[in-house]
């Protein structure tokens, strides 16, 4: 142990230790707990962020495996993390978002920072999200999961954990399937864009995007996923940690893209070593090695353009792989986290025509590697009534491509501050002032389209956000609520211009600011109402050349909820909630956004325990069938679109009537 101990100091390694818990400074992160038993309506753990958390809005792309924004910023704007271990997707036109692989049902709970308020996450620029899987049990567990729902959705979970004071282990599995869904018109997914096509003659002929005739009644997706973990005790303070996680989907029908996903596959490893009580004040050692790969092919297989010309795929993979070394101290009334980081991607894309490489090989991303190396620090703090957080980070990253595009180099420092005063034992109020970095992806540096066109911009700078939030919290025996405001100034912004074939990324400067307001009244003990709201507006400092809208995309409009839960007996519930979305017309219609109807639609649950071994779940989601959109158009994504018309927007699912039965023993 005495080896151990100045190692760890010489190497300054990592932040906060698993296993301490550090005072909650509410300012920068949401916590969702009971994720696998609240969300059944599928696999798509998207679907259930955007309805619990006021700051994530979900774009719409297909029946599963769609994405997020975290107050209107996505991509490489918010990180990802499983249990440590950060995840990218591989495809360009966001098929595979990282949140896709992870099962709503293997997860114990989840983090979303709102803000540039962590060290630890390379690339927690305006957010992230922290996914914690279920972790392995010495009592002997085991549930059974069965679902089913409209439109044929079927799915079937199972899991077991159990083992000793030496050795504990959860294998959990799923598989899922569904049909394509149908929307408030009665038209599937097939039929959303063969409406388009017809509606759009510029896109006929070889252009055309329609499925062909044997392809418009397939599934809309098949997704099966494992989960293993091993948790092996050294002995008192030490363990060894060992984690997998395979995703294994195909045939992903994306009718408003061009091309639809012909499977997804992806792997998440993570080897972990934890050693506590290392002294009265060095607390914890941790380090983790971790990698992720991901092997996407997308292509036009299933639409009629194949049929009449050529199957066209693009095919990409990425790999992750990372190690992180954590210390934790309590050193006086100080917890201090100190650390290192280092990771390597990469990212590789090639075109296929027919099967065959297109022009003796044309790469869509060539090769490109990015090596990241960081050390960071954090210190909490209390003080009578105050509590303070102070956070720090210094990155240092290397881009390069296997081509003749030039190679990049990045520095930044993050840093935060977060103060909270406790007015008395009930209220509180907030505030944190925050910078973070992050550095262009291979997407937007060095992308090549089928035609050969760059449309990337290699000499890209790196975004900068500078940000402040101010809240107040109340928590009180019958009422909580909580009011957070937030206002962004993003630095060398990165934007895509639509129509611009060649260098269509650029760096902007612009400005997002809002608010978000969440409150529980608890009417009686059986009895709760719950409501939530979001609003914000992004800007410009000024319109792109050429342009004139001033309006930052990707900004979804006000929305809420309110939400009614019933217990009637033994921790059975029924819960009913309207959700509430203004109309989306503050839009950057110069690059590809539209005006989307406002809406709003109603969602009823009973979740009855039949006994301490089963239980039930029968719900209807849109009881009432509308017909809407919660996603928008911007010219980032590579969607359907004809000469002079609006760009194909996918309706929501209509009506939807669920049932889930579990059996745990």
């Amino acid at each position: 142990m005495k080896k151990i101990i100045p190692l760890s100091l010489i190497t300054l390694s990592m932040l906060n230790a698993s296993e301490i818990v550090l005072d909650d400074i509410d300012v920068e992160s949401t916590y969702i707990t009971e994720v696998a038993k609240n969300a059944q309506t599928s696999a798509d753990l998207s679907d259930a962020l955007n309805k619990n958390i006021p700051s994530i809005d979900m774009n719409r792309r297909s029946g599963i495996a769609n994405d997020i924004y975290i107050r209107g910023q996505k991509r490489d704007n918010i990180s990802v993390e499983v249990d440590g271990t950060k995840t990218c997707g591989a495809c360009v036109n966001r098929m595979d978002p990282p949140v896709s692989h992870i099962l709503a049902s293997q997860i114990d709970n989840i983090e979303v920072i709102e803000g540039p308020y962590d060290v630890e996450t390379f690339g927690t620029m305006s957010g992230g999200v922290k996914i914690t899987t279920k972790k392995p049990t010495r009592k002997t567990t085991a549930e059974i999961n069965l679902g089913f729902g409209s439109w044929g959705y079927q799915k079937f979970g199972a899991s077991i954990s159990g083992g000793n004071d030496i050795v504990r282990v959860i294998v959990s599995g799923s598989n899922e399937t569904s049909h394509q869904y149908v929307d408030g018109n009665g038209d599937d997914m097939a039929t959303q864009a063969q409406n388009y096509v017809l509606a759009n003659p510029t896109l006929s002929g070889k252009l055309d995007a329609r499925y062909a005739d044997k392809y418009k009644n397939m599934d809309a997706y098949t997704k099966k996923s494992i989960m293993t973990k091993a948790f092996v005790t050294v002995n008192d303070d030490q363990e060894l940690r060992l984690s997998y996680t395979a995703n294994r989907s195909t045939d992903i029908l994306y009718p408003s893209s061009k091309m639809d996903a012909l499977y997804d596959d992806s792997n998440i490893y993570s080897i972990e070593y934890n050693i506590d009580n290392i002294s009265d004040i060095y607390k914890n050692i941790n380090i983790e090695y971790y990698k992720s790969t991901v092997d996407h092919p997308m292509g036009t297989d299933y639409r009629e353009s194949a049929v009449a010309t050529a199957t066209m795929t693009n095919h990409l993979t990425t790999k992750m792989q990372g190690l992180k070394l954590k210390n934790s101290f309590d050193i006086q009334n100080y917890k201090v986290l100190i650390g290192l980081d280092g990771s390597r991607r990469n990212w590789d894309g090639y075109y296929l025509k027919n099967g065959t490489p297109l022009m003796g090989g044309r790469d869509s991303i060539n090769d490109a590697i990015t090596n990241n190396r960081a050390i960071f620090a954090k210190v909490n703090h209390s003080m009578d009534n105050f509590d303070v957080s102070v956070g720090v980070r210094y990155d240092s990253t290397d881009i390069t491509n296997g081509g003749a595009l030039q190679s990049n180099s990045y520095s930044g420092i993050n840093a935060n501050i977060l103060t909270t005063y406790h007015i008395d034992e009930s209220k509180k109020i907030f505030l944190g002032f925050g910078q973070a970095n992050r550095v262009p992806d291979a997407r937007e540096l060095y992308f090549v389209g089928s035609a050969g066109n760059l449309v990337g911009t290699p000499d890209l700078e790196q975004v900068t956000n500078k940000e402040v939030d101010l809240g107040y919290e109340i928590n009180g025996d019958s009422f909580d609520a909580k009011i957070k405001t937030f206002y962004s100034d993003l630095d060398n912004y990165i934007y895509i211009k639509k129509g611009v074939s060649t260098n269509a990324f650029q760096n902007i400067d612009a400005k997002v600011y809002g608010a978000e307001f969440s409150a529980s009244y608890y009417a009686t003990d059986e009895l709760t109402l719950d409501v939530s709201a979001s609003y914000k507006r992004g800007k410009k400092d000024k319109a792109l050349d050429g342009q004139t809208d001033t309006d930052l995309a990707d900004i979804a409009p006000l929305k809420g909820r309110v939400g009614v839960g019933y217990e009637y007996m033994n921790g059975s519930t029924f819960s009913a909630e309207v959700q509430v979305t203004d109309s989306w017309d503050t839009i950057d219609s110069d690059n590809g956004e539209q005006e989307v109807d406002s809406w709003a639609v109603m969602n009823l649950k009973v979740q009855h325990q039949v006994n301490k071994n089963f239980e039930l779940t029968v719900g209807v989601n849109n009881l009432f069938d509308k017909t809407y959109a919660v996603n928008n158009t911007y010219a980032d994504l590579i969607l359907l679109t004809g000469s002079n018309t609006d760009v194909m927007l996918m309706n929501e699912p209509g009506r939807y009537i669920y049932t889930n039965i579990t059996f745990r023993f």
